[in-house]
């Protein structure tokens, strides 16, 4: 769960060329000597490499012809510092499992962003003391993967620290001005009106510091959503957002504004199907938007009774689905026609109800892991927590785990 991201084909280079976009062209030592178009970037989906059962992306790009891949997360080391890890706790100065993976996909003719930041964990802009010693954290990431590419994942609790957004924004402007042609998207929460108060203050924050990304990019989902229509409309409202902010016209906000989804049930209990991921490609496609991307591929396959229950799951979706179907309307994004699917998936079956937890106490104390029943649901303490009622707030302290 997030809060837990050769050369082409003549088809594709058909559909690439179609789309528009501008590949660029640099060498490093990690084995990237050409790199996609900005197009891909824009459509990677979010892999864990390193955990949440990593799906093999060799897979996957046979499965569906993607070529790129959001790999998530870099956070500050958990013990403290300002150096970049993945997860907190594998530092990327001595990383050779994901360079593994990077290679892989390189091999095969695609390539990698990495997202830094994501839900939860310290992030390097509030470790680190300023921004250009968070970019210069950043920068070690880019040069040791020879990046095009990267992603500032605004979320809670960093987005609530304005010292922290201001390292942030700060350190993404200093890497988009030391490494030309640097793809930079920048994802936050989305809300029906768009994006929250924080959200809003972010980008008062990158115009204050004359900062302008590829696309800023709202996750319309565990915020009270209802399918595609919802998402759709949060859209347009965030487009209203950065056009009051920035200044710009309709189509200029479009051209940098991105969706990231979440395929399946999300950590709140919503349900997102293939039918509105669809929905969404036909919304962002024809408003001409920068960026299309999904949390996550890890997820993007149907579970089993005994991976799920009917409860969210970082390893699969809770929906009825054949393997990467989510990955295939990023790859339609990208510009190409993905393979027809051959097999029927197999309904998932109806999950028998667990039996209720001990009731939630409003003078309890609760630490992360405890488990209650509040509302004929079990819910899961993500950290300590006293008097919050389960379910009351989207960024809350509990974690639904479905009907009881």
């Amino acid at each position: 769960m997030r809060r837990l991201r050769a050369c082409l084909g003549a088809a594709a280079a058909v559909g690439l060329a179609a789309a528009g976009t501008t590949a660029l062209f640099a060498g490093n030592a990690s084995g990237a000597t050409t790199a996609l178009s900005n197009r891909w970037y824009a459509a990677a989906p979010y892999l864990m490499p390193l955990d949440n059962d990593p799906p093999d992306a060799a897979a996957i790009m046979d499965a569906t012809d993607l070529k790129a891949f959001q790999l998530a997360f870099i956070l500050a080391p958990n013990g403290g510092g300002c150096s970049p890890t993945w997860g907190g706790t594998a530092a990327v100065s001595s990383d050779t499992a994901v360079q593994s993976v990077i290679n892989t996909i390189r091999a095969k003719g695609g390539d990698v962003s990495v997202s830094i930041g994501g839900y939860g964990g310290t992030k390097l802009g509030q470790a680190c003391s300023d921004a250009a010693s968070t970019a210069a954290a950043y920068q070690q990431v880019i040069t040791k993967y020879g990046l095009h590419a990267i992603d500032f994942d605004l979320e809670e609790p960093e987005y609530e620290n304005s010292a922290a957004i201001r390292n942030e924004i700060g350190a993404a402007k200093i890497l988009q001005q030391n490494n030309p042609g640097l793809y930079v998207s920048v994802t936050t929460a989305g809300t029906a009106d768009g994006t929250g108060w924080f959200g809003k203050q972010m980008l008062l924050e990158a115009k204050s510091q004359g900062f302008t990304p590829n696309n800023f990019s709202i996750m319309p989902f565990d915020g009270g959503f209802n399918g595609a229509a919802s998402q759709t409309g949060a859209l347009t409202n965030f487009n209203s957002i950065l056009q009051s902010t920035f200044g710009w016209d309709q189509a200029t906000a479009y051209a940098h504004e991105g969706f990231s989804g979440m395929n399946g049930r999300s950590d709140t209990g919503e349900y997102f199907t293939q039918a509105d991921f669809q929905t969404v490609l036909d919304y962002a496609t024809s408003h001409h938007m920068d960026r299309f991307t999904f949390w996550s591929l890890n997820r993007d396959r149907q579970c089993t009774p005994a991976d799920n229950g009917g409860r969210t799951s970082g390893t699969c979706s809770s929906v009825t689905q054949n393997s990467w179907d989510f990955a295939k309307y990023s790859v339609k994004f990208a510009g190409v026609t993905p393979p027809t699917n051959t097999p029927t998936p197999t309904p998932t079956p109806t999950p028998t109800p667990t039996s209720c937890k001990s009731a939630w106490s409003s003078t309890a104390v609760y630490t992360s892991g405890n488990e209650v029943s509040y509302n004929k649901h079990n819910w899961k303490a993500k950290w300590w927590t006293q008097n919050e009622v389960p379910g009351a707030s989207e960024w809350g302290p509990w974690q639904d785990e479905g009907a009881c």
